[in-house]
């Protein structure tokens, strides 16, 4: 697992006033779920269904598919690895830099790692040949075949412009450390049997437009498409809805709770995709992994979502107040997002000092985004918080770099 997530505040001596390093919106009310579940403590002294049967059909009817396309899990972290299990020792495209525990899950069920860019699979270069019609390895269980070994060659290839080849490893080697593979031939780099997408994305914050993102998954039919939407209800831009994703068979969507309705200590997510493909990752799936209270939390904001409300026009209206504040700060660049986090870069000093510093002297929390592959020292990542937490942080960073600067 990755050293560094956000939200670690049990890190730190001096208590966090306002916490800019995770992605779960505060300051959400939750008044209503918590007292729901306080009148059904009840059920902490009977098992959960083994499958969460029930919660999977109140999530199906509202997004009126079938129930056998719904797959609930342990958050969407358990969705994740049960999909790299089921297609374990798979070839796996992991568009970076983003969320580290694809990599994670790929690499302890044997994939071979092939890192890219998303720019570079959906937004060919001119002159680009894409090859369609890319075959699902033999590594996948639904189809005929034995399952590779690492030393497998990739049988599917995007010819793509490489607009940044930073990605990808000069070497042309697997590193023992990473897992990744880098297959350059002849201008060509491989694509393999899952392609792993979160969108929005995790740190960037960017969205693949959804005309883009259909061709890719039309062109490419025998290719599995993992799409981490765990953050699709904080972003304006069109996505591929559940009903319109479960009609293709070459699609698995995540989808967080968790993080829709701001309770990351109460994990719950779920998939939706094909029966089919679902159906064999349930074969992967732990009886019980989802407690009791997790699947009466679901169930009761099916019924209530209005539950836990989130004014995400104000909320991406700051985010973007926010940018440009800090945009006019010397030597910090904040980076467009779709979404109500994003990446900023230091240009002359590292990340992990100044979330340091914000802590020790100000009690703000920030993500050191250098961890992330594809990032250099000086990336950190914001969510929004209250315009006044925004402030705070704003001036806290222009005191850093002013005292850097007098050194």
């Amino acid at each position: 697992m990755l050293q560094g997530h956000g939200d670690d505040l049990y890190r730190f001596a001096r208590p966090i006033r306002a916490n800019f390093s995770s992605n779960v919106p505060g300051r959400v009310d939750l008044g209503a779920l918590k007292a729901h579940l306080q009148a059904h403590l009840d059920l902490i002294g009977h098992y959960p269904e083994p499958e969460p049967y029930t919660l999977e059909a109140a999530l199906a009817a509202k997004h009126a598919i079938d129930p056998a396309a719904v797959c609930v899990t342990n958050g969407a972290t358990e969705a994740i690895y049960l999909i790299a299990n089921a297609f374990a020792r798979s070839h796996s495209t992991i568009l970076q830099p983003t969320f580290s525990e694809y990599a994670d899950a790929c690499r302890l069920y044997h994939h071979l790692i092939i890192p890219g860019a998303r720019q570079n699979l959906f937004e060919p270069s001119e002159g680009a040949l894409v090859r369609k019609n890319l075959p699902l390895h033999q590594a996948c269980p639904l189809n005929q075949g034995a399952a590779p070994t690492p030393n497998t060659s990739v049988q599917a290839e995007l010819r793509v412009g490489f607009r940044d080849a930073s990605i990808f490893s000069a070497s042309g080697t697997k590193t023992q450390s990473s897992g990744a593979v880098d297959s350059e031939r002849d201008g060509t780099r491989s694509c393999g049997a899952l392609i792993w997408l979160c969108n929005p994305n995790n740190p960037t914050g960017s969205v693949v437009p959804v005309d883009k993102l259909r061709a890719a998954i039309e062109d490419h039919p025998k290719t599995i498409f993992v799409i981490d939407q765990s953050y699709g209800f904080f972003t304006r831009e069109p996505l591929l809805s559940a009903a319109e994703a479960v009609r293709y068979p070459n699609v698995i969507q995540l989808h967080s709770m968790t993080k829709r309705y701001a309770m990351p200590g109460l994990r719950l997510g779920y998939m939706t995709g094909s029966p089919t493909l679902l159906a064999h990752i349930r074969n992967f799936r732990m009886p019980w992994s989802v407690n009791a209270l997790a699947i009466e939390a679901g169930l009761y904001l099916c019924a209530h979502p209005e539950t836990a409300p989130i004014d995400l026009p104000a909320l991406l209206a700051e985010t973007r107040r926010l940018r440009e504040r800090l945009n006019t700060l010397p030597g910090l660049t904040a980076e467009p997002t779709q979404t109500h986090f994003f990446l900023c870069r230091l240009a002359a000093h590292r990340a992990s000092d100044l979330k340091q510093w914000l802590a020790d002297r100000h009690g703000l929390l920030i993500r050191d985004a250098s961890n992330f592959e594809g990032l250099d020292a000086g990336a950190f990542r914001i969510a929004t918080q209250t315009p006044e937490e925004n402030e705070l942080l704003v001036e806290a960073v222009r005191q850093y770099l002013e005292e850097e600067a007098a050194r």
